[in-house]
């Protein structure tokens, strides 16, 4: 596998401004990688690939998904979805990629999943803070991202909810769940910082 050869192909798939995302999201998450332990060379593998085919048209994707039998109810939510389940397969049959850790974290940079990998994690954080996403609240998240990615992740998903809720949209159960579980984690977390501190 040549970085190179794969960070060209990734180029060709997406208008200038994805690919602008994608270089902001790749250094994020080498950053990120970098703060909390994580593995700084998948790390950026995982985020160079995690929009490859964001940019396919919507048709391509909806073939891809029913003849590779993906998960069907995707179909049923918002077409944003898509691309992660869709790019994960595409990676690894154009390009061999084969080590799964880094498929699940472009498979579910989007929704998020319970029991999120440190790679996930990093991946779908870096997504939503690199230096070229400007919306509402990201600069809180970006603060979060400093001390902790559950805490950030928490009000990332919490914002997203929020915004399909504004819009009418339905919401795709498994980030609920992304949602409560990185709740719980947190709450583990803080009760084994208690018992360390003898409290």
């Amino acid at each position: 596998m040549n970085l190179e050869v794969l960070r060209e192909a990734t180029r060709q798939q997406m208008p200038e401004k994805r690919w602008k995302h994608t270089l902001g999201v790749v250094g994020s998450a080498i950053k990120l990688a970098k703060r909390y332990g994580g593995d700084p060379v998948k790390a950026e593998l995982a985020a160079l690939l995690h929009d490859y085919s964001k940019a396919w048209a919507i048709d391509r994707m909806e073939i891809i998904i029913r003849e590779q039998n993906l998960p069907q109810d995707l179909l049923i939510y918002d077409k944003e979805l898509w691309h992660s389940h869709v790019g994960a397969w595409a990676v690894q049959s154009e390009h061999g990629i084969t080590d799964e850790e880094v498929l699940d974290a472009i498979r579910y940079h989007t929704s998020g999943r319970e029991n999120m990998t440190k790679l996930d994690k990093i991946v779908c954080l870096a997504d939503y803070i690199e230096p070229g996403r400007d919306f509402p609240g990201v600069s809180k998240i970006r603060e979060l991202a400093k001390h902790s990615m559950e805490e950030a992740l928490i009000t990332a998903f919490g914002s997203t909810i929020e915004v399909l809720i504004e819009r009418g949209k339905r919401i795709f159960p498994l980030t609920v769940l992304t949602r409560n579980d990185l709740i719980m984690q947190l709450k583990q977390q803080q009760s084994n910082k208690d018992i360390e501190n003898g409290g």
